[in-house]
């Protein structure tokens, strides 16, 4: 279905803090069957609906849970018999709490109300009780938060330890999501929890397979940021935004990497979705000329250029063809275009993350004020996600594991 090789089996699992729906499409192509998938932000739902719902069927979803977003503790509060009543049918649940409390790009606040959703996470485990636990977060949440932090302890040791409660063995690594094909040097905290076995057979297994999964792709080295985006450049051509008056949609160029045939491989697509160029003033795009000819690749530009153009901004990174990407932010004016003097648009975000071409965002591109802590826009949703590439992989170790 949409050129999409999507095998259902009978192994069942649950996605919370879903997000867009990174996590759920990588099981989906590694053969899973989804139940149902909680996500809060609508914009983010609506993606994940749109691509997992409407044209891949991919949920097998209850009648007693509509498919809409849904906040987690409320869908606790409201639907916890019918979730304690699915004990013994569940064999994997997959997300992580929300890690804008723990990020180490952003203010890493031990007393973020976001944080709280950690309780919410073991609650969630707590009614389903599946065989098995896929939980990811950012690299912070390993570290401790300081004398002032109430748990005394990090969070990913708190959470460990009320899982060893609830009878689940669990083991956890940071894992560089690029040496697992992405072009993207992402680093996450991946945690494993079984009933039964040895989580760390999952992390050998992991690492055992995934030469033969990338050369079965043609990916036989590191993905550079020019192999994974250079058939989206602007001057492979532009059309007028059907959609967006005023703005310029890119055109598909010529593939060079086996990369690029990997994310194109669903076909019949005449034009890359999400690919709206910025309309950057004349003094914008000045500055980031200056800053592609005069910086440092994949490194933040330093003072003294900040200086030079009045810039209050922290991070403005341009990025290195043939180098891999630093890790993304929900911020695309984080990254300058390597030889482009733009920002990059979500289509060139989503292939950095590792989402097939075929796979749609909804939704605004972007948002601001005091309405960034309150909706995913296009950019926040592909920034937050877990790639699919990797989550594949992960599907298919979990799927021999359980």
């Amino acid at each position: 279905m949409y050129g999409v090789n999507v095998k259902t089996s009978t192994k069942k699992y649950i996605d919370i803090f879903a997000g867009c729906g990174g996590l759920s499409y990588g099981l989906a192509k590694a053969g899973w069957q989804g139940l149902f998938a909680i996500e809060k932000d609508k914009h983010a739902f609506e993606t994940l609906k749109h691509n997992l719902v409407d044209r891949l069927n991919h949920y097998a979803w209850p009648d007693w849970l509509p498919i809409k977003n849904h906040e987690i503790n409320k869908t606790l509060k409201k639907h916890r018999t019918h979730l304690i009543g699915l004990r013994g049918t569940i064999d994997l649940v997959v997300g992580g709490p929300p890690c804008q409390g723990f990020s180490t790009a952003g203010r890493r606040k031990w007393n973020d109300k976001r944080n709280l959703l950690v309780n919410s996470y073991i609650d969630f485990i707590s009614c389903v009780q599946p065989k098995a636990l896929l939980l990811e977060n950012v690299r912070g949440f390993t570290w401790d938060f300081g004398k002032n932090n109430p748990k005394g302890k990090a969070y990913s040791s708190y959470v460990i330890d009320r899982l060893k409660i609830l009878g689940y063995k669990t083991y956890a690594q940071v894992i560089d999501f690029s040496d697992y094909g992405l072009p993207q040097r992402r680093k996450r905290f991946i945690l494993i929890g079984v009933k039964t076995g040895d989580p760390k057979t999952f992390f050998k297994k992991l690492k055992g397979m995934k030469k033969t999964y990338l050369q079965k792709h043609g990916i036989t080295k590191k993905v550079t940021v020019s192999g994974a985006i250079s058939d989206l450049c602007h001057t492979n051509g532009v059309l007028p935004s059907s959609e967006y008056f005023g703005f310029k949609m890119g055109l598909y160029g010529i593939l060079s990497s086996p990369y690029q045939t990997l994310m194109r491989s669903a076909g019949g697509l005449d034009m890359p979705d999400s690919h709206r160029f910025s309309n950057h003033r004349k003094m914008t795009t000045k500055r980031f000329k200056y800053i592609i000819n005069n910086c440092i690749a994949n490194k933040p530009i330093n003072d003294m250029v900040r200086k030079k153009f009045a810039l209050s901004k922290k991070v403005t990174i341009p990025l290195h063809d043939n180098g891999i990407c630093p890790t993304l932010t929900t911020l695309p004016d984080d990254y300058i275009h390597y030889s482009e003097p733009r920002i990059l648009t979500v289509r060139e975000y989503a292939r950095l993350q590792g989402f097939d071409d075929w796979y749609e965002f909804k939704g605004k591109y972007t948002t601001g004020g005091k309405h960034r802590k309150k909706e995913a826009p296009r950019y926040t949703q592909v920034g937050n996600a877990v790639s699919p590439l990797f989550s594949e992989q992960c599907g298919l170790v979990l799927k021999g594991l359980i």
